[in-house]
Formats: C-alpha cells, structure tokens, sequence
C-alpha cells in the first residue's frame, strides 16, 4: 500500500500548482502578499484533506499506524520537492524558501508540511 500512496503523492503537485496558479491571478492581486499567501495556505489544506479522503475511499489504509508511516513519507517528498525545485529549477535563494516557513512574519506555509502529514491519519481516523 505505501507503494500505491507514493505514487499518489505527485498528483499532489498537480494541486499545488493550480492553488498557486489561483492566488496568483485571481484573488493574489486583489490582496496583500501575506494575505494572499496565508488564504493560499488554506486552501491547499482544504484541497490536500480532499484529496486524502478521496484516497482513503478508493484505497484504505489498514491501520492508524500506516496512515502515519505515508503521512511521513508525504512530509519528506514534500519539503523535499519543495526545497530542491525551488532552489535548483525555480531559482530561489535558501532565504526565500526559509521565509516562507517564518510564522512570526505571519508566514503559515508551515502549515502545508503539517498538513501532509497528519491528513493520511486524521482521514484514517475519521473514516473508521
């Protein structure tokens, strides 16, 4: 099964970008930056804990403790990608992709990692 929730962990990317192709053209210039980014970080929870659901249903986890081991798995691929495509294919500095994760700036991004990793056994949890 963790086979199965590696590989369906880059469809993850797909929702990513769509939620950042969203802020970006359609609520992002109609609000501050941090406003923009913050209400980003939301709906990325949301369509992230939709789509584990949507996982969950079609493929069950057996139990809490492998809900926890793919939300691991998701955490690492996640920063991971996030830090290695940002810095080496989008061009970030290191201080750029650490401000993001800065919360006493009002930088939630935080919150995306935290997410990957618990929605696997929440959603687990719920549905039982």
């Amino acid at each position: 099964m963790l086979s199965k929730y590696l590989i369906a962990w880059f469809p993850m990317i797909l929702i990513a970008i769509a939620n950042g192709t969203v802020r970006e053209f359609v609520y992002g210039p109609r609000m501050s930056d941090l406003a923009a980014h913050q209400l980003s970080t939301f709906t990325g929870i949301v369509l992230f804990a939709a789509y584990t659901w949507a996982l969950a249903v079609w493929m069950p986890l057996a139990s809490a403790g492998q809900a926890l081991r793919v939300g691991l798995m998701w955490l690492v691929m996640t920063i991971a990608f996030e830090f290695v495509f940002g810095r080496y294919v989008a061009g970030h500095s290191w201080a750029a992709l650490f401000a993001d994760y800065n919360i006493f700036k009002g930088r939630v991004w935080v919150l995306i990692p935290v997410a990957v990793f618990i929605l696997p056994y929440l959603v687990h949890v719920m549905r039982r």
